[in-house]
């Protein structure tokens, strides 16, 4: 059995890296070990529909729709007023209690999905690996080193436990079915609630949505010169309706929006193309475009690694290219 912890938003959708991982879920064959050896055995993936999901708290009926389209033939529903807050040890244990005793549990890698797998498998005592991005019958290939680096491993006894790196996989629709829905009479240990959220704000301006499910990202980096120096590339963003991403520095500068930051400690993106504007290419921030299909680069710097690592490199003035290439999609757009 594959069960998902599933992330809904405020508004009671389910969240884009929750539907990548079931994506995951549905797809990928699982690997189960083969009576506690330290090899294991490919079998085939969860049948059609068997993948059940787990939510906590507020049940929509966007979400159950969702999760019908998405393949998942049971839901499990934890709510409790002691749930109402986020708690990492209540919500773990509440998941630890609808969990499979052999397959898998898993979440997104987020960092709500990390915590509470990393507390699942503490409390279930089963094997954990975080950030995997695929299964196959060689083992669990997870990144590690902030996605510049990867891992083969295996996990032993019955039930292994992983989290799903962002953009892993891209959602994918099946079939609708109407999911079982189960409800519970949930006991909740008072020891599990000595820490918990007291609130919770999310504003506006830290939406960064568009970024994540652009197919279009065009990115910007030191090179742009001042935060007064995005006009081209703002421009170029707007001909393509696609979004606009930065990097580290130019939100330490105070030029543009964190919600904005592509890397590791902002947005993982998986657009069609990606086009790096003046940015070298920082470990922190190759992580974060890993999973973009096409990557462009346009850089002063033919030696940078956003221009080694890129499928197409246009070496010059950032502002010089974009602005040409403004110009040419007008002049084409007539």
């Amino acid at each position: 059995m594959t069960v998902v912890y599933v992330e809904t938003d405020p508004a009671g959708e389910v969240t884009l890296t929750s539907a990548e991982a079931l994506t995951f879920a549905r797809k990928t064959p699982q690997l189960l070990p083969d009576g506690g050896a330290a090899t294991s055995r490919e079998v085939s993936g969860p049948p059609s529909g068997s993948t059940e999901g787990v939510v906590i708290g507020p049940l929509s009926g966007a979400a159950i729709a969702a999760l019908g389209r998405l393949g998942v033939s049971v839901i499990h529903h934890l709510d409790h007023p002691d749930l109402a807050e986020y708690s990492a040890a209540a919500w773990a244990q509440a998941i630890v209690d609808v969990a499979p005793e052999s397959g898998t549990l898993l979440a997104s890698g987020t960092p709500r999905g990390m915590e509470l797998m990393a507390h699942a498998a503490v409390r279930t005592g089963a094997r954990m690996a975080a950030n995997v991005i695929a299964c196959d019958d060689e083992g669990l290939l997870r990144q590690v080193h902030g996605g510049t680096a990867y891992e083969r491993l295996r996990l032993d006894g019955d039930l292994q436990v992983l989290t799903i790196a962002g953009h892993a996989r891209t959602p994918e629709e099946t079939t609708p079915v109407t999911p079982e829905i189960i409800a519970y009479d949930l006991t909740v240990a008072e020891a599990d609630l000595a820490t918990r959220a007291q609130s919770t704000e999310v504003e506006a301006a830290d939406d960064a949505s568009g970024l994540t499910s652009a197919r279009a990202v065009v990115g910007a980096g030191r090179g742009v010169g001042s935060e007064n120096g995005f006009a081209e590339v703002l421009e170029l963003v707007d001909h393509l309706g696609g979004a606009l991403g930065v990097s580290r520095v130019v939100t330490g500068l105070g030029w543009r929006p964190h919600a904005e930051q592509v890397g590791q400690t902002g947005s993982r993106i998986s657009p069609d193309v990606y086009i790096a504007c003046g940015i070298s290419g920082a470990i922190q921030h190759m992580a974060g475009i890993e999973g973009a299909k096409t990557l462009v680069a346009i850089n002063t710097d033919e030696e940078s690694t956003m221009v080694q690592r890129a499928d197409y490199a246009i070496i010059g003035d950032l502002h010089d290219v974009v602005g040409a290439v403004n110009e040419e999609i007008v002049r084409r757009r007539g």
